[in-house]
């Protein structure tokens, strides 16, 4: 256990705050998982990174050892948008799972990755998560970005922790919104009842979760496309924020989506697309800008709208 004694004029800040301070070396989630562990304590009992500590305070902790990777590499093919010595950047395609969990298989990004960049990605994510600082959902398309180096992953996760970036997405949705552009500030929770899904919550209750969406096109009044911006990165955010509305995204039965007998064909998945990320690249400090073009399913079912419409 190494020792940390509270400086002079600190008055009850966060623990995990005052521990990542010490150590700006290590990743945020690095800092977290020894809380977890119970690998912080303050007179000889565990802590919760919440816990306040104020001057003479005296933390003692250990951190766990990163584990070795017990994963093959799958050498799957990548649609790469960006790469460099410290990031990768690819469109992902729909089906695809970001990292390994129960049931699923050897073919998800993380054995991608691990194939392509032959052990070049960080080791900060752990097992099951090198490399990784952000996801997407299996059936959502677009851009997801990588870290290589251990550097580059802890200031990565410190954008995205900031949200010192820009994150967009695309999305059709049923029906047509009577506004061309709004705002949603509305927290997030998991569902009492249901366990996999979100909920909108009252405040206090849920996460903050803030999206802004923008109207690009509509198609009669059966449906639009919507660009929405998000804030935060709450799980199934959009997909709760725009069921909200009275909107939601098509093929997403899990929030809402009901076929419509005029619609023109059944969406084969939740059409939703992470069509950009911007944000300053951590080593360089470039900014970068990475745009994922629509998927072949997302544009046959954009053309089967205008037909019908």
């Amino acid at each position: 256990m190494t020792t940390l004694t509270v400086a002079e004029g600190v008055h009850k800040e966060r623990a995990d705050k005052i521990l990542a301070a010490a150590h700006p070396d290590l990743s945020r989630a690095a800092v977290q998982r020894a809380f977890d562990d119970d690998r912080v304590r303050v007179a000889g009992q565990p802590v919760p990174k919440n816990h306040r500590v104020s001057a003479g305070d005296v933390l003692e902790y250990s951190f766990p050892d990163v584990k070795p990777l017990d994963l093959t590499p799958n050498a799957i093919a990548l649609d790469v948008l960006f790469e460099d010595d410290d990031l990768i950047a690819v469109n992902k395609p729909s089906g695809m799972v970001v990292h390994p969990g129960a049931g699923t298989g050897d073919d998800t990004l993380v054995h991608a990755l691990l194939a392509h960049c032959a052990g070049k990605l960080s080791g900060i994510g752990g097992v099951e998560r090198p490399g990784i600082v952000h996801r997407i959902d299996r059936e959502t398309t677009g851009v997801i970005v990588a870290a290589k180096s251990d550097k580059a992953h802890r200031r990565l996760s410190e954008h995205f922790a900031n949200r010192d970036l820009e994150k967009e997405y695309l999305a059709l949705v049923a029906g047509v919104p009577a506004l061309m552009s709004g705002t949603i500030l509305k927290p997030i929770a998991r569902h009492a009842v249901h366990r996999h899904r979100m909920t909108v919550a009252a405040e206090g209750v849920g996460r903050e979760a803030h999206t802004d969406w923008e109207r690009e096109r509509a198609f009669g009044k059966l449906a639009a496309l919507v660009r929405c911006r998000i804030h935060t990165g709450r799980t199934h955010q959009i997909r709760v924020h725009m069921k909200s509305l009275g909107h939601p995204v098509l093929g997403d039965t899990t929030y809402g989506w009901r076929r419509d007998e005029r619609f023109p064909c059944t969406p084969p998945r939740v059409m939703l697309h992470a069509a950009r990320i911007a944000f300053d690249h951590p080593i360089t400090k470039e900014r970068l800008e990475l745009v994922a073009p629509l998927p072949a399913d997302f544009l046959k079912v954009i053309a089967a709208l205008e037909r019908a419409t």
